[in-house]
């Protein structure tokens, strides 16, 4: 059983002596490896012309981007100003009781601030970067989300249904929705089939399409799933008790979704390597 299966699992996934190393430690490795493997894939069947070297330095750029700003975001958005009066705690990763925070969103802002950084360097065409980046990116979500799902951490309401989970310790033995695995599959599985898909077009769709696809993608599966994942304990609902943090940070990344297809659709720039 699926329960069964959840209480047999540690977050640990080796250690020797004073090394320890943890799967959602691992899934950020991995996922960044994966999504750089797809990146330089997709835009050498685009013929964009980008080396090993670029696409690695981009890969970088992103990850520190992406650290920082999920760091920062959960600071921010999350963290119901505990911070603001333990401002060291902010780079300790803890709130005081031993809990690590990051946020998605900001790390999406982060990690687009450092690859457009790494494009300014090197010159590459940030929306081509993007466009190739994003293809890969819902495979590095699934493994963070799976990690999630092994740490028993970001868990769901209360369900009947026979695949309801009893994630133990503060979520106590009622079974729950698996909303980590709800996530790993549509902004991880679904959405990465869309965009691979879609990478395979003979001719590729004009800048700016994939990146759009993906925001809004991850906007409307991020905010239905709300509904079903409880919202943090410091926070509980906002708007009348009926809406999340999550759902409300969704609602521009819907937007901008939209936005940039709409640009892509209107300017049909093609993919290209050169920045402009």
């Amino acid at each position: 059983m699926l329960n069964e299966l959840y209480h047999s699992l540690d977050p640990v996934a080796f250690s020797a002596g004073p090394i320890t190393i943890y799967w959602y430690g691992l899934a950020y490795m991995v996922g960044a490896l994966l999504a750089g493997f797809v990146m330089y894939r997709t835009q050498k069947r685009w013929n964009i012309g980008f080396t090993p070297d670029d696409v690695m330095t981009v890969v970088i750029a992103v990850v520190f981007g992406l650290l920082i700003g999920g760091r920062l975001g959960y600071v921010l958005f999350y963290s119901n100003e505990y911070y603001f009066t333990h401002p060291l705690e902010i780079f300790l990763g803890t709130n005081g009781g031993g809990i690590s925070g990051m946020s998605f969103h900001g790390g999406l802002a982060g990690g687009l601030l450092g690859g457009l950084i790494a494009c300014r360097y090197l010159r590459l065409s940030p929306l081509t970067v993007a466009d190739a980046s994003f293809v890969g990116v819902p495979l590095a979500l699934c493994l963070g989300r799976c990690a999630n799902f092994v740490n028993g951490e970001l868990w769901g309401k209360p369900t009947d249904l026979p695949w309801g989970v009893v994630f133990g310790g503060a979520a106590g033995t009622v079974p729950r929705h698996p909303s980590q695995l709800y996530e790993a599959l549509l902004e991880g599985i679904v959405l990465f089939a869309i965009l691979y898909v879609l990478s395979r077009r003979a001719k590729p769709l004009p800048q700016g399409s994939y990146l759009g696809v993906f925001v809004l993608g991850y906007g409307i599966v991020r905010f239905a799933i709300e509904f079903v994942r409880l919202p943090d304990a410091q926070l509980g609902y906002l708007a009348g008790g009926w809406l999340t943090m999550g759902q409300l940070l969704s609602l521009p990344l819907i937007a901008a979704g939209a936005g940039l297809l709409l640009y892509a659709w209107k300017t049909k720039r093609p993919q290209h390597r050169d920045w402009l």
